[in-house]
């Protein structure tokens, strides 16, 4: 089959995968991901290896989509608001999440640091839709709320600055480069300020010549010129893509709010498109042969990213001194990974997949894809339960169901 057609067979998927959801009464990306894996290479076989090289550029606006998003939402006023509690909990679990899977991945295997480190920081990172819609679903308002949907908002902006970092570090030990500690520590460094810079300098230049664009068909074509333009530099350099568009939406949220709403009004309009093309390629990448191989460590993977997020979200409410409540339930919230962290997988196959950094950067980036596909319908599972679990005992809940 050709392409446009397979494309169209995809977006019919996705009609499938809503009722799936709505049936299971699990996030629409789950169902996404569900049905990507058994129409993918490994079951039914209908969106290929081929089919997935060639639809490329799908992962390509998705991403940008989505950090563009994240990026909109990191206002000065968000932070100022957010309070000591707040910020104690984002670092707390996105950093111990990140420490808990890379020292145990390391101890599974203590030849692969590099494949430690990646999967490390991907773990950092929490999926704001599930728990959102969880919380929208039972009405919920209180404390406990308005502290987990304000730690999601803002730990996938920490997650893409610890998977700049890690990354890094991956490439630069499969490229078999001989650097001092201080040249590993600095690398990361000047990739990261790399990205940022590109992001706010293009930030800049689209107020400058694009400020008093109005009409949306005009603000469409500039956005995604701008968009591209920022794809195109940071490859070209070897940045991080998402974290300079990630930049530049916040760039443009802190110094032009009307302009940075209405971008994010026509990115929000075409983002359902492409994610639901995203996540369904996505999950069709699982190879199902390699689950026995990974599944011992997919097990771990879970564990100790659970456990990262428990104790660095329950130990930052303790430093914060949030609520009580917020101690007791705030870690319940933040199990969902899918979202950015499959994006994040989908980034490690496209940097290490392609034979750039030999045979061990293949298998770091089929590993990596291969445990985030896996434990993703676990923790799309779990986590909505979790969620529902927390806000019911914290009295939080108004449907009238409880």
């Amino acid at each position: 089959m050709n392409t446009l057609l397979l494309l169209g067979i995809v977006l019919g998927v996705a009609v499938l995968g809503e009722g799936l959801a709505r049936i299971t009464r699990l996030p629409r990306v789950t169902g996404y991901v569900i049905l990507g894996v058994f129409f993918g290479q490994s079951l039914i076989g209908v969106f290929d290896t081929t089919f997935i090289t060639h639809t490329a550029i799908v992962n390509e606006l998705a991403l940008a989509a989505m950090a563009f998003a994240i990026g909109s939402e990191l206002k000065a006023e968000l932070f100022k608001k957010l309070g000591r509690s707040i910020a104690f909990i984002v670092v707390g679990e996105a950093f111990l999440a990140f420490i808990f899977v890379t020292l145990g991945m390391y101890l599974m295997n203590p030849d692969k640091l590099y494949q430690a480190l990646v999967l490390g920081a991907v773990a950092s990172a929490t999926a704001p839709a599930a728990t959102v819609a969880v919380l929208s679903q039972y009405k919920a308002r209180g404390p406990l709320t308005s502290t987990i949907l304000a730690v999601v908002g803002i730990d996938d902006a920490i997650s893409l600055v610890i998977f700049a970092f890690a990354t890094t570090v991956a490439k630069t030990i499969l490229g078999g480069a001989q650097l001092s500690l201080g040249e590993l520590a600095l690398k990361p460094l000047i990739e990261v300020f790399g990205a940022v810079a590109v992001g706010i300098a293009v930030g800049w230049l689209f107020k400058l010549f694009f400020g008093k664009v109005r009409h949306p068909d005009e603000l469409l074509i500039r956005l995604g010129a701008s968009l591209f333009i920022i794809l195109g530099i940071t490859t070209q350099l070897g940045f991080s893509e998402l974290l300079a568009i990630m930049a530049y939406g916040a760039y443009m949220a802190n110094t032009d709010p009307m302009m940075s709403n209405r971008s994010l009004n026509i990115v929000n309009t075409l983002a359902p498109l492409f994610f639901a093309m995203f996540f369904i390629l996505a999950g069709a990448r699982l190879n199902v042969s390699l689950l026995p191989a990974v599944g011992l460590m997919g097990l771990a993977y879970t564990l100790l990213r659970m456990g990262g997020k428990f104790a660095g979200g329950t130990l930052g409410a303790l430093l914060g001194k949030a609520p009580v409540v917020v101690k007791k339930y705030v870690a319940m919230g933040l199990i969902p990974q899918v979202g950015v962290a499959v994006a994040l997988a989908i980034l490690v196959d496209r940097t290490f997949g392609t034979g750039t950094y030999g045979e061990a950067g293949v298998n770091l980036a089929t590993v990596v894809i291969n445990i985030l596909l896996f434990t993703t319908i676990i923790t799309e599972v779990v986590g909505p339960v979790l969620t529902r679990f927390a806000i019911t005992q914290a009295g939080e809940r108004h449907d009238n169901e409880t």
